[in-house]
C-alpha cells in the first residue's frame, strides 16, 4: 500500500477533505459506514454483500474492515489501511454481527478513537443492491459499537452522511460520466430489439445484458450491472408508481414503449429513461412527447448553482400544464439525487414542488419529466445531469429526440 503522503496526493481525497470538515462542524471525532453507498463514499470501495465497515477519523485516517473475500476490491480505494475478517465459520454457528465486534473494537481502538463522539447510520435508508443477497446491519450497528467503543459516545449522522453524498467531487462526477457512457451503449443495443411482436421481459432483457458485457473492462470498470424494465402499451402508464414491471404483453403498433433502466459501474448509478413509439405518434401521442421535452428544457434551464431544487421542479410543471395536462398526470417529482443512490427520492437534491434544499456546484440527480394517462399510455424522459458553474450538464445525451426514439 502507498504511504499516506502519496495517497494524499490521489484525487478521491478531496472526498476525506470533506469529510474532515463535516466533522469538524458537527463536533465529531470519527464517522463509522456500514451501508455500501456510505463504505464507498468514505473510502473508495463499494462492497458486495454489505458485510463492511469503513471509519474515517477527524485527522483524516480512513480505515476499511472488509470480509477475507473482499480484500482485493477493499484495497483498490483510498483507505490508509484495509483488515479483513470472517463473517462466517465453520468452528461456530454465528451472525455477521458477532463476527464483527471483535475486529471492529481492535480497528476502533488502534486509531485511538475508542473514547471518543463516533458518528453512525441510525435510521432508515434506500440502498441500491450490490448483489442478489444484501446484508444491512441496520439497527444492529448501535449494538455493535456498544461492544466495540463501550466508552464512546455515538451520534446519529444520517443527515451528515446524506449532505456529503449530495455533492460530489470531481472524481466522483467523472465515474458517474463514465458510468452514463456504459448505459448510452447498452440503450444502442437494446433499442435494436424493439421490435412490435416481442415481449416486454424480452426488450427489457435486450437493455440489461450490455450493461455487463459493454461495462466490464471498460475504462478499468471492474463490476458493471444493472437493471431495466419495459412497460408498453397501456402499462406504460403504470411506470408513474413507487415500482416498474415487465410482463409477457407483447409490443404492438402504435404503442408507447417505455423503458427505464438503473444501472452501476463500480458503484457509480444511473437512472435513466427513454419513451418509443411503435410506428408514427399519433396526435395525442405528439402532444405528450411535444409537453415533456418542452417540460426538459426548461428544468434543464432553470439549473444552476445557488436555484432552488423546488424552482427547477416549479420549471418543469408549469410547462406540462401549459401544455394541457395536470399534477394527475405528472404524479412524481421532477428529479432527486442519483450517483450513490438510484432511484431514491429521499437523494438529495430533491427536486420536489416542497424543497427547500439549494443547487450547488457538484451535485448530480435525474430530470424526468412525465405524462401517465391511465388505460392509455406514459411518456418519461429521464436524464442524468451535473450541476456546474456554467448550469446543466446533460451526462445521458443520446436518443433525446423524437425522431430517435421513433420505432418501425
Amino acid at each position: 500500500m502507498p504511504e499516506r503522503s502519496e495517497r494524499n496526493a490521489l484525487p478521491e481525497n478531496e472526498r476525506i477533505r470533506r469529510i474532515r470538515q463535516a466533522l469538524e462542524r458537527e463536533d465529531m471525532d470519527a464517522l463509522l459506514c456500514t451501508l455500501p453507498a456510505y463504505v464507498l463514499l468514505t473510502s473508495g470501495y463499494w462492497p458486495v454483500i454489505g458485510t463492511s465497515f469503513s471509519l474515517v477519523t477527524r485527522e483524516g485516517r480512513c480505515a476499511v474492515l472488509a470480509p477475507q473475500d473482499e480484500e482485493e476490491l477493499a484495497k483498490s480505494g483510498w483507505a490508509d489501511e484495509v483488515r479483513t475478517y470472517s463473517p462466517a465459520s465453520l468452528e461456530r454457528l454465528q451472525s455477521v454481527a458477532e463476527a464483527a465486534r471483535e475486529p471492529l473494537h481492535d480497528l476502533i481502538q488502534s486509531l485511538g478513537v475508542h473514547c471518543s463522539r463516533i458518528g453512525y447510520e441510525r435510521g432508515a435508508a434506500s440502498e441500491p443492491a450490490s448483489y442478489a443477497g444484501m446484508h444491512l446491519f441496520g439497527g444492529q450497528i448501535l449494538e455493535i459499537l456498544r461492544f466495540a467503543a463501550p466508552s464512546a459516545p455515538l451520534a446519529p449522522a444520517d443527515n451528515l452522511l446524506a449532505a456529503l453524498a449530495a455533492v460530489k467531487t470531481a472524481d466522483e462526477v467523472e465515474k458517474i460520466r463514465r458510468a452514463c457512457r456504459i448505459v448510452a451503449s447498452a440503450f444502442e443495443v437494446g433499442r435494436q430489439e424493439v421490435a412490435i411482436g416481442r415481449s416486454e421481459a424480452a426488450v427489457a432483457a435486450a437493455f440489461r445484458a450490455p450493461l455487463s458485457i459493454v461495462g466490464i473492462g471498460r475504462d478499468g470498470v471492474r463490476r458493471a450491472d444493472g437493471f431495466a424494465w419495459c412497460m408498453s402499451g397501456s402499462n406504460s402508464a403504470e411506470a408513474g408508481g413507487a415500482y416498474a414491471r415487465s410482463r409477457a404483453r407483447n409490443l404492438e403498433r402504435g404503442d408507447l414503449v417505455l423503458v427505464h433502466c438503473n444501472s452501476y459501474a463500480d458503484g457509480y448509478w444511473t437512472d435513466v429513461t427513454r419513451t418509443y413509439v411503435a410506428g408514427e405518434p399519433e396526435s395525442r401521442q405528439q402532444r405528450m412527447y411535444e409537453a415533456v421535452f418542452a417540460a426538459h428544457e426548461a428544468a434543464l434551464r432553470a439549473i444552476c448553482p445557488g436555484v432552488r431544487a423546488s424552482d427547477v421542479d416549479r420549471a418543469a410543471r408549469e410547462v406540462i400544464h401549459r401544455h394541457g395536462f395536470s399534477d394527475k398526470e405528472f404524479k412524481h417529482s421532477t428529479g432527486h439525487g442519483v450517483g450513490f443512490a438510484a432511484i431514491s427520492a429521499n437523494a438529495r437534491p430533491r427536486l420536489h414542488p416542497k424543497s427547500e434544499e439549494i443547487l450547488e456546484e457538484g451535485m448530480v440527480f435525474n430530470v424526468e419529466p412525465a405524462i401517465y394517462i391511465e388505460g392509455y399510455g406514459g411518456i418519461r424522459h429521464c436524464d442524468m445531469v451535473a450541476v456546474t458553474a456554467a448550469g446543466a450538464e446533460l451526462l445521458t445525451d443520446f436518443q433525446s429526440t423524437a425522431a430517435e426514439l421513433k420505432i418501425g
